[in-house]
């Protein structure tokens, strides 16, 4: 029996295999009868040792190769180590061999990332018996219908425009969405999540908050920045907190800028961000659009002098913080040089 999960989507493909899984038998037996294997640096010959070992006081093995049809992908870089004998051009069609003839007993799952429909291994197993699913990441309303899912199998409710608001800010990393979708239902505690309780409780959605503060301080808007600083200070915020995102937001925007120097692409630029939430990513992007080179490297050089401050004890958390406000509310642009700090890395 064969199973093949591709895909981006990496919670699908292991709620899926935990479906598999549980359709073999008994949890606690199939943990002595079941191998994980690195597809990457599988040999033919361990896999073979891996499908016939004949299972142990069941009727199933489960063998789990994960990377192995990644291998075989027409885009993959060549490797500088010795080249493997699995790898020669032409040499899938031995694994997809072998694989057509598994023994009765053996369950073999090959899990992959996105993989293209011209991969040669994918092939040759999709026209044998193989089960092939395929997760794309979630987006737009099919992500939408998964949260309201989610939501009603957690016990809770939801309105559209929390909804809305839960895709924006959250995408389509799913591992972070059900986490965010759990906290919400244990926070309303039986009454309809609403668009307030995700900005309330959702960590994206407080990230959020973050630009327009960044947004406020570097366009001279001393009071609309102290407006949102005391907000947060009101909801009960320590002064690390703030500090912190400004701290984050800025280096973000400054990288932003120096790796679109370099001319890195915007997904790229995301992937060394760190950023899973498409919104997130393209308000850093629109935020890095607004503000000089020189003007981010200010605020970020100043928000490291305000941390100084509170760690040497020269300042408390909050009166530096607001003494920050306002400096940077009426300076000019000042060279990154004269500020005696080194480059961001």
């Amino acid at each position: 029996m064969l199973y093949v999960l591709i895909g981006e989507d990496d919670f699908s493909i292991r709620q899926a295999l935990d479906k598999i899984k549980g359709s073999i038998g008994d949890e606690t037996v199939l943990a002595a009868n079941t191998t994980v294997l690195d597809g990457k640096q599988l040999m033919l010959e361990q896999l073979q040792n891996a499908c016939e070992t004949v299972p142990f006081l069941a009727e199933r093995r489960l063998v789990i190769v994960e990377g192995l049809l990644g291998r075989f992908e027409a885009t993959a870089r060549p490797s500088r180590k010795k080249t493997r004998q699995s790898d020669r051009p032409g040499d899938y069609q031995a694994v997809a061999n072998y694989i057509h003839q598994l023994p009765d007993f053996a369950v073999l799952v090959l899990v992959d990332g996105k993989i293209s429909n011209r991969n040669p291994l994918l092939r040759e197993v999709s026209s044998a018996k193989a089960e092939v699913t395929a997760f794309p990441l979630l987006k737009g309303e099919k992500l939408r219908q998964w949260i309201r899912r989610r939501v009603k199998q957690a016990g809770g409710t939801i309105s559209d425009g929390a909804v809305e608001l839960l895709d924006r800010f959250v995408g389509s990393n799913l591992w972070i969405m059900a986490s965010e979708v759990d906290k919400l239902v244990l926070f309303t505690q039986g009454r309809g999540i609403e668009e307030e309780d995700i900005r309330d409780v959702v960590s994206y959605a407080r990230e959020a908050n973050v630009f327009a503060m960044v947004d406020a301080i570097l366009g001279f808007k001393v009071g609309a920045a102290e407006t949102m600083l005391e907000r947060l200070f009101q909801q009960g915020a320590p002064p690390s907190y703030p500090l912190a995102m400004l701290l984050r937001q800025a280096r973000m925007l400054v990288r932003v800028k120096e790796m679109r120097k370099q001319r890195k692409s915007s997904t790229a630029i995301q992937e060394r961000l760190g950023l899973a939430s498409e919104f997130l990513f393209n308000r850093v992007s629109e935020q890095a659009d607004k503000h000089t080179l020189e003007r981010l490297k200010e605020m970020y050089h100043h928000l490291l002098e305000a941390e100084l401050a509170i760690k040497t004890g020269k300042r408390g958390g909050e009166l530096a913080l607001n003494v920050l406000v306002a400096e940077l509310g009426q300076c000019s642009s000042v060279p990154a040089e004269s500020t005696g700090y080194g480059r961001l890395s």
